[in-house]
């Protein structure tokens, strides 16, 4: 099964690099690029990619605000999107996050790191690059330190699965520590996300830092 990816950078040398990156690979096929958030929106209505690959800082309309528009109620067609970002992005990828990016990548990024970008986003496996996520999931733990105390609903291997998740394993990796078969995780996540209100992974993990689970 060929994963369909939609490119988004408003730099045609950042653009031209993955592309070639991804053209290399079997399972993954570049079908659209787009140089700003208003293209990126119109390509992948017209392209419906599996996921988009999307820079945050662009000219016209900003990633955050196309993925809002991506992932809006109602919407007929909604990809995984990744977000494209530097460490000096903190600021937009809170914003990522709660609009339902499911991961995040350097734009140095080497291309074994961007070809497990997109299948880790189209398999659900979204925590890419843990050392990048959690490093930026690690700031909601300074907002947990002064709000009130919240009863979680999750039962107990509920709570095991989402602090493993925050701290960047996937699914197997889940199973092996904690025993159990990968489609045991995969129903605790359905069941993590729908009693959290969460969209995917990465909400699950900064929810888990939120509430100081991933410390």
């Amino acid at each position: 099964m060929t994963i369909r990816v939609l490119l988004v950078d408003d730099q045609p040398i950042v653009r031209t690099g993955m592309a070639m990156i991804l053209a290399a690979e079997d399972d993954i096929e570049v079908v659209a690029q787009a140089t700003d958030g208003v293209a990126a929106i119109q390509q992948a209505e017209q392209h419906r990619p599996d996921v988009v690959l999307m820079d945050i800082r662009m000219p016209r309309l900003n990633g955050i605000e196309a993925l809002r528009h991506l992932h809006r109620p109602g919407a007929p067609h909604t990809p995984k999107v990744v977000m494209v970002t530097t460490f000096d992005d903190d600021e937009y990828v809170h914003q990522a996050l709660r609009n339902g990016a499911c991961g995040f990548l350097l734009k140095d990024a080497g291309p074994r790191l961007l070809a497990e970008a997109v299948r880790s986003a189209a398999s659900g496996e979204a925590l890419i690059s843990p050392s990048i996520t959690v490093r930026l999931l690690r700031q909601f733990a300074h907002s947990a330190a002064t709000a009130p105390a919240r009863p979680s609903p999750l039962s107990q291997r509920e709570t095991e699965v989402a602090a493993l998740v925050s701290r960047g394993h996937t699914n197997m990796e889940i199973a092996a520590a904690m025993h159990i078969s990968a489609g045991t995780v995969k129903t605790h996540l359905t069941n993590i996300q729908g009693k959290l209100g969460v969209r995917n992974r990465v909400e699950i993990a900064a929810w888990a830092w939120e509430s100081g689970l991933a410390r």
